[in-house]
């Protein structure tokens, strides 16, 4: 199952416990106020206040990692491609017997690393390729050292090398970068409070005759579907929120190379 679909049962999930949990409150405040009075369901304002402060500062945090998580992958996909054409123009340093081969694996890996990512959310398909651009970063390194060692300018070792070792770095650090999300807890705290709040926010409508369907609504619909764009942050590719833009920069360069 896609974590788009989760993610929209998820949030539709949590859109129908927000409204029952209003509705639960309210009838408990009903409750009250039909067995001591009107002064039921007073009294109670720093706990609610407590709460629901709790739960800005849990959505602020998590809006503001997620996003800030997101970012850091688009940057590091121009850093890739940086990495990817510095040493791309340093292959003019080997001998020009030596050129024609690197290139074609320079071609062949840049192309892997961009299915890496096309092939998401299938994971299995994306290890693959994977799997393709981490034995061509063998391919390249062998023949770079064989080639530098041999024929190649004394220069050549002390700079194409390091350019390499870059551009195979930055795999790792992506990798690692699409593996970094909060932990679950965090998820599920958020979940927890926002179904207080709604029990809370139902207590203080008690008075009511019957639930304001427009209120419930409104702050149903505004909090399930903040849940979902965090969510949706945290895990880009998988769900509505794609880096294809992002992509753009190593497509472009690939487009460079012939």
């Amino acid at each position: 199952m896609s974590l788009l679909l989760i993610g929209a049962i998820s949030s539709v999930a949590l859109f129908a416990g927000i409204l029952l949990s209003i509705e639960w409150g309210r009838r408990i405040g009903a409750r009250r106020i039909a067995e001591e009075g009107e002064n039921a369901t007073k009294g109670f304002s720093a706990v609610e206040g407590a709460v629901f402060a709790l739960l800005g500062l849990v959505l602020a945090f998590s809006f503001s990692g997620a996003l800030t998580r997101f970012d850091d992958r688009r940057h590091l996909v121009v850093e890739e491609a940086n990495d990817i054409g510095t040493a791309w123009l340093r292959i003019d340093l080997l001998p020009a017997s030596m050129q024609p081969a690197m290139r074609i694996l320079f071609q062949r890996y840049l192309d892997s690393r961009i299915e890496v990512y096309r092939k998401l959310p299938d994971l299995d398909a994306a290890k693959a390729a994977l799997g393709k651009s981490t034995a061509l970063q063998k391919d390249i390194w062998t023949l770079a050292v064989s080639s530098s060692m041999e024929s190649a300018p004394a220069s050549a070792p002390m700079l194409l090398l390091p350019a390499l070792n870059a551009m195979f770095d930055i795999t790792t650090t992506r990798t690692e970068a699409s593996r970094v999300h909060p932990p679950l807890i965090i998820f599920a705290m958020l979940g927890v409070l926002t179904l207080a709040c709604s029990v809370f926010a139902g207590y203080d409508m008690a008075g009511q005759p019957r639930l304001n369907l427009l209120h419930s609504v409104a702050f149903a619909i505004v909090l399930s579907v903040t849940v979902y764009v965090i969510v949706d942050l945290e895990y880009p590719r998988l769900g509505l929120i794609q880096m294809t833009d992002s992509d753009e920069v190593l497509v472009e360069l690939r487009a460079t190379m012939g």
